[in-house]
């Protein structure tokens, strides 16, 4: 009987693998971003490899900084144009999105084994894959020879049930989750998520939870591949490669964690640690200087649709700065045609290409001396928008919006 990650890790080790084994295992997606990928070609050619074992399936992102801010990112932005060309892999240009996003929409399937020189990467595994993020070095193996070595990690099994309430959403639950076992409560563990809310979360929903879970440390944060999976997959035009995976009844779990969603309340992390969590019902009046809905997090249609639902007949406060990002060109595309970025700018948002600038601290969005953001986003450490003397607060989408409107750090089942 095994764990979801001990059932795909098996299939790639060519062998029966448990908890506590150290694999060698075949690598289906490798992927590296403008801020990892310079040095994971650099690394490439030193093991003296000029080619990538699997050029269909090893991604090149430039995401990070895209469009460049700056001359000496051109020139990494130029290494990683440079190397694709020659090596055949493929190459996701400025625009097209953030990396995890693009993976899921158009790579991912359920069963695969993913690596990736970002420790996002975990949001695959809403797919059903068990997805990792890994060093720069690690990752040029695995681009060279399709190969990596792991110790196949214990699972904890996390039990979402109950019933989501007014204004609470999936951004809220790995919050309130982070919170309640800290952010190395999961230090190089699986958390696989079960339960009757899980089963029923939307996929977008899920690629939030699974986003975050190396936000506790996790190695990988996987759900079941289900109908919702298949139904996803389906309408990305890649329904041949969806098949159920599944942990076996009487799987060996080092841990359950149960959690009943209807005492969950529309949660915050509050600066400087994701794990510092409350509920803004509890929250003293914070004034925000500017507000980020977006990211590889919460970037996605359903958000946006969320956060223009609030925002749609109403302006963003005097003072307020909003940035949008969409996760994807496929995501800005179908906002524009559903009307939600007409709503977003009517508000007085600020939408910006999609990638990765703010989050990270590299452009579009940078915060001064003392600023207050409140963002979507998935860390909120010291310094991550570019000034370590600014402070970091994150939330939902709905959070994120009705803050814009009313100035301050908001709860959302006010405008609900």
């Amino acid at each position: 009987m095994k764990t979801i990650t001990e059932k795909i890790l098996s299939s790639h080790a060519g062998r029966d693998v448990r908890a506590g084994d150290i694999a060698v295992v075949d690598v289906d997606i490798v992927m590296a971003q403008d801020g990892t990928g310079p040095l994971a070609v650099s690394q490439i050619k030193k093991l003296g490899f000029s080619k990538v074992a699997n050029p269909a399936k090893s991604i090149f992102f430039i995401d990070h900084a895209a469009p460049s801010p700056r001359k000496e990112l051109s020139d990494s932005h130029k290494v990683l144009r440079d190397f694709a060309k020659e090596s055949g892999a493929r190459l996701s240009d400025i625009g097209e999105g953030v990396c995890h996003q693009i993976l899921v929409e158009s790579y991912v399937c359920p069963g695969d084994v993913v690596i990736g020189a970002d420790s996002h990467t975990c949001t695959s595994g809403a797919l059903g894959a068990f997805a990792t993020g890994m060093g720069s070095t690690d990752i040029a193996v695995g681009f060279a020879l399709a190969k990596t070595w792991l110790l196949v990690p214990q699972t904890i099994k996390v039990n979402f049930n109950g019933k989501l309430g007014k204004g609470v959403y999936a951004k809220d639950l790995i919050i309130y989750l982070i919170g309640k076992i800290t952010a190395d409560g999961a230090t190089y563990k699986a958390l696989e998520f079960s339960g009757s809310v899980s089963s029923g979360l939307t996929i977008e929903d899920r690629f939030t939870i699974s986003n975050m879970a190396v936000e506790a440390g996790a190695k990988a944060g996987i759900f079941a591949a289900d109908e919702t999976t298949n139904r996803y997959l389906g309408q990305r035009g890649r329904a041949e490669c969806f098949k159920e995976i599944r942990a076996d009844e009487g799987a060996k779990y080092e841990a359950e964690i149960d959690i009943d969603c209807t005492e969950v309340e529309p949660m915050i992390s509050m600066p400087h640690t994701v794990d510092n969590t409350m509920p803004v019902s509890r929250i003293d009046k914070v004034k925000v200087d500017q507000v980020l809905i977006g990211t590889c997090t919460n970037g996605r249609l359903n958000d946006l649709k969320i956060a223009a639902g609030i925002l749609k007949g109403r302006k963003i406060a005097e003072g307020v700065r909003l940035i949008v990002a969409p996760a994807s060109r496929i995501v800005y595309l179908e906002a524009l045609r559903a009307g939600i970025i007409e709503t977003l700018i009517e508000s007085g948002a600020t939408v910006i290409s999609p990638g990765c600038g703010p989050c990270v601290g590299i452009h579009q969005g940078i915060l001064g001396d003392g600023e207050v953001c409140l963002s979507t986003q998935n860390r909120n450490f010291k310094g991550r928008m570019g000034n370590p003397d600014a402070f970091i607060y994150l939330s939902s989408p709905a959070t994120a919006a009705w803050s814009a409107v009313r100035g301050f750090i908001a709860d959302p089942r006010e405008a609900l």
